[in-house]
């Protein structure tokens, strides 16, 4: 199928029952606390992303200026935010999406997300963007699931929609990847173009004919979240290491690694 018939295709994106709960119980209360609810919104890719696309909005005079949650809080009302979360898809059932585990695809999307906005510190780079766009990065998968459930069948039975390596495997297939259309997407929900430009290019970074670091630091970010997911052990970790990226932007396997989150969400055991 080709990327643009797919993205016209109408795809409900689901969001997590326990974030869509928190974030209703916040914003029922007399003084709802912004710092709740830019940790709740931030655990949530389907909730941030329509935060973000309602932010961006022109109406509201800052279209592709908003990259992160809590710039986002500051231009909307409470009576929108509830209206937003009210009407959000829940994720309740394990076939909402063929062929995604949603709970191991929440954790990953928050700790890549976690990671980027680490590695962007050691950068010195936006570090809202980097969050945003390690919390967004995967959306594309979703949508390429609820699309396409029968043609991903035959990518799912080469590698786990995780894997490390799924995103080359994708543009063998499919001719893109799950990257690709997450920026599709959020071209149209008027991100910013920083935000944009990382999402597609970070599976490979320098096949950008301008090397955006932002993409640079979403790869490392994704690289490590992935070989957790997968339960890589150091020999792995070192084979896999994507040095080239790591040299561009001035952080070996070592810093990496040494920038995982103390509090990883839970994860399963090897």
């Amino acid at each position: 199928m080709e990327l643009q018939a797919l993205l016209a295709r109408p795809i409900v994106l689901p969001s997590q029952p326990r974030a869509v709960a928190l974030l209703l119980n916040e914003l029922g209360s007399a003084q709802p606390s912004l710092r709740r609810l830019n940790q709740f919104f931030g655990t949530d890719p389907a909730l941030a992303a329509r935060l973000l696309q309602a932010a961006n909005a022109p109406a509201l005079g800052a279209e592709r200026q908003i990259c992160g949650i809590p710039e986002a809080l500051a231009l909307l009302g409470m009576g929108e935010l509830r209206k937003l979360v009210q009407a959000a898809p829940l994720g309740a059932s394990s076939r909402t999406v063929p062929g995604v585990n949603l709970q191991n695809f929440w954790r990953y999307s928050l700790n890549t997300a976690k990671l980027a906005r680490s590695f962007a510190g050691l950068v010195h780079h936006n570090q809202m963007a980097a969050f945003t766009a390690g919390l967004l990065h995967g959306l594309g998968e979703l949508v390429l699931h609820l699309a396409d459930p029968d043609g991903m069948q035959a990518v799912d039975a080469q590698l786990a929609p995780l894997d490390p390596r799924r995103a080359k495997v994708e543009r063998r297939q499919l001719g893109y990847c799950y990257g690709q259309v997450s920026a599709e997407l959020a071209a149209r929900w008027r991100l910013p173009d920083e935000v944009v430009d990382a999402l597609r290019h970070h599976d490979a970074p320098f096949k950008n004919e301008a090397y955006e670091p932002l993409a640079g630091v979403l790869h490392l970010a994704a690289w490590r979240a992935r070989a957790r997911e997968a339960g890589l052990g150091e020999r792995e970790l070192a084979v896999s290491f994507p040095g080239e990226v790591g040299v561009t932007l001035g952080m070996d396997i070592d810093m990496v690694l040494q920038q995982d989150p103390f509090d990883w969400t839970a994860q399963p055991e090897y």
